[in-house]
């Protein structure tokens, strides 16, 4: 069996799922193939299955008549379907919905790609998200579904022992986009510093990955929030090495802060529990699956500033609770995340169409 996944960019969570479930999927006898349409900073990542990198349909050609894919995954840019079919690909082809944004946002994509779902598409592929299942049994009734959890590697991301920070962190991972929320991050943290005066804020993030505008919106609101003196930025930090800075967050006695209003799954989020990282986030849906407040993680509404600042000091200062959470958010992603459960799970889906 082989198959191809494919994305634009290889860059954020996407990138972090296509290597995660290939490197899984060959362990198991699946041999798995990557496209991406433009470069990107994930290229740094090192990987063990072949990865094309281009936008030229002779050459995308070139890679379908070489290979005969058994069945091709095609990550949220559903116009590749009709390309895809048209280059001559007449196999099993899923549209995976990833990172769509907002559920607004959602819809419209759903909506928008329904004659081409219609027209090129055997099944669509999503992780266990409330309102992309609900989104697509109502605007895509027809269309056969699978839902299957993203694969986290549980293995490389966990606690790395080592210095702690002096002071606090509090740490945020994403895009300069609106739907990533990174304002209601700045606002928290302004109002937890008057707490916390030695306070630290990390982000981290991909600067070609911000949307227009973005970035100039960011530094106007960091400089009228004083927060120009506390804030690290890191950027593109290669994937296998965020484990020590997850770490070096939790030792500092901060947090991870997800402010994201929507994710379909949140691996920066599920990455920072593995590693024994406490998280407060917004209830953005894709983190219900690995989130259970005062469990495993902390929950905050959207909006609401004054409610996360209280949450968060209390993931600071109450230590039993912290220490329980870490724990007990370590284990459940051990136990339902793993390698051999996407493995098992994806060959049954491809058993179903025939394809062993």
């Amino acid at each position: 069996m082989r198959i191809l996944f494919t994305f634009y960019v290889p860059s954020g969570g996407v990138e972090t799922l296509n290597r995660l479930r290939c490197e899984s999927l060959q362990k198991n006898g699946i041999e798995c193939h990557v496209l991406y349409l433009m470069p990107g900073s994930g290229t740094d990542n090192s990987v063990s299955f072949p990865v094309f990198i281009t936008n030229q349909d002779e050459e995308i050609r070139t890679v379908l008549n070489t290979h005969h894919y058994d069945a091709i995954i095609v990550t949220s840019d559903y116009l590749l379907l009709e390309r895809l079919r048209r280059l001559g690909y007449g196999g099993i082809l899923i549209y995976e919905s990833q990172g769509l944004g907002t559920r607004s946002e959602a819809r419209n994509v759903i909506i928008d790609s329904v004659p081409y779902l219609q027209a090129f598409c055997n099944a669509v592929l999503i992780p266990p998200t409330d309102h992309l299942l609900e989104l697509f049994i109502e605007i895509c009734p027809w269309l056969q579904r699978y839902v299957i959890p993203n694969i986290v590697d549980v293995q490389a991301f966990q606690h790395v022992p080592g210095e702690a920070p002096v002071d606090p962190v509090i740490a945020w991972v994403g895009r300069l986009e609106p739907n990533k929320n990174w304002s209601e991050y700045l606002k928290v943290a302004q109002q937890v510093r008057r707490f916390k005066p030695n306070l630290h804020l990390w982000m981290f993030h991909d600067p070609a990955l911000a949307t227009e505008g973005q970035r100039e919106q960011f530094d106007k609101e960091l400089l009228s929030l004083g927060l120009n003196d506390r804030l690290n930025v890191f950027t593109n930090i290669p994937n296998q090495m965020m484990p020590v800075y997850y770490s070096s967050i939790a030792a500092s006695g901060g947090f991870l802060l997800s402010s994201s209003v929507t994710e379909g799954f949140g691996y920066a989020v599920a990455e920072a529990v593995c590693c024994s990282c406490p998280v407060l986030s917004t209830d953005s849906d894709g983190v219900r699956s690995f989130i259970t407040h005062n469990i495993t993680g902390k929950f905050y509404p959207l909006g609401n500033v004054e409610a996360a600042v209280n949450e968060g000091l209390e993931l600071m200062n109450n230590i039993p609770l912290r220490e329980a959470i870490c724990y007990q958010g370590r284990q459940h992603m051990v136990t339902h995340f793993g390698f051999d459960q996407y493995a098992h799970s994806f060959r049954e889906m491809m058993n179903s169409f025939s394809i062993f």
